[in-house]
């Protein structure tokens, strides 16, 4: 089989299933596992490089108001690539090439690949596109065996972390604007031990004011601006301490376990239960966190539960 990935977490979720070797085209983002930077890019940015984040909502808010793409899919390697199966997105139209552009391409192409669309909201949904992927390249042995190992992480947290007191967690999935988060990081929050403040788990991420972000009254600021690492969250987080001082502000890896729906979500939950518990599951690890400012609070009386 031949497979032309779309989007990051689906080419994560390919190669987790042990189908990297069907991977035949990938985007300018697919960069985990490493060997994904060794298959042809057939979709870029029409974004400029060196943006910040302010101009880069300026560019995204813009595009979109004037209907252009944001996202260019290079037709001409699609062709040549003759895939059996393209797995693309209808989830979010700044994040990677919208299902709609696939169609138009295809059929102008005459291309008669299966079209597998890719839209999770939440954990479980996530977990339930990997099985689906897994049903369209033939592993579903490999896809139960991997959600089944995800899902006993995610009991492994909730067991550690069960009874403590749920400190208050403001995620900025965007600082410049800030945006509050949706979709399934307030259920990563909940699943970690905390109380996610601002945004609806399950629905989109929304624009909000440093007012309302402070008024929230958040125990922990977690930086995790969708498109960035840990190296490019921390620069953001050193300005997001300066409208919260006193609380701790915490930057991660967004694109790692955060933003993209695939496998690592589940390493996301596990490092935020690190931040708001490592009496009980042990500190976060420091290739995925870094603490900016603040020291958090312990409830008394508090032990270690986790290993």
């Amino acid at each position: 089989m031949r497979v032309v990935s779309l989007l990051p977490s689906t080419t994560e979720i390919l190669f987790a299933l042990g189908a990297g070797d069907d991977v035949v085209g990938v985007t300018f983002e697919c960069d985990h596992p490493a060997q994904a930077r060794e298959r042809r890019v057939v979709s870029t940015s029409t974004m400029p490089e060196g943006l910040s984040p302010r101009e880069i909502d300026d560019f995204v808010k813009a595009s979109l108001e004037r209907g252009d793409d944001l996202y260019h899919l290079q037709a001409d390697a699609l062709a040549e690539l003759d895939p059996d199966l393209v797995v693309t997105q209808d989830l979010c139209a700044v994040c990677a090439i919208d299902v709609t552009a696939v169609d138009e391409a295809m059929a102008y192409l005459g291309c008669r690949a299966d079209v597998l669309t890719f839209d999770p909201h939440t954990i479980d949904e996530v977990l339930a596109s990997v099985i689906s992927v897994g049903d369209a390249v033939g592993r579903r042995a490999e896809a139960d065996a991997l959600v089944r190992s995800l899902r006993e992480r995610l009991a492994a947290v909730a067991d550690a972390v069960a009874g403590t007191e749920r400190p208050r967690v403001l995620v900025l999935e965007w600082t410049d604007p800030p945006f509050a988060p949706g979709h399934w990081i307030p259920e990563m929050v909940i699943a970690a031990g905390g109380e996610p403040v601002l945004g609806v788990a399950g629905e989109r991420s929304e624009q909000t004011t440093w007012d309302a972000a402070v008024a929230a009254a958040p125990d922990v600021v977690i930086c995790a601006p969708c498109g960035y690492d840990l190296d490019g969250a921390a620069e953001q987080a050193a300005v997001v301490a300066e409208h919260f001082p006193g609380v701790p502000v915490w930057a991660v890896d967004a694109n790692g376990s955060y933003a993209r729906p695939g496998p690592r979500v589940v390493d996301g939950v596990e490092a935020l239960a690190g931040i708001l518990h490592p009496e009980r599951v042990g500190q976060p690890d420091s290739v995925a966190t870094r603490q900016m400012s603040g020291l958090m609070r312990r409830p008394p009386g508090s032990q270690r539960l986790g290993p």
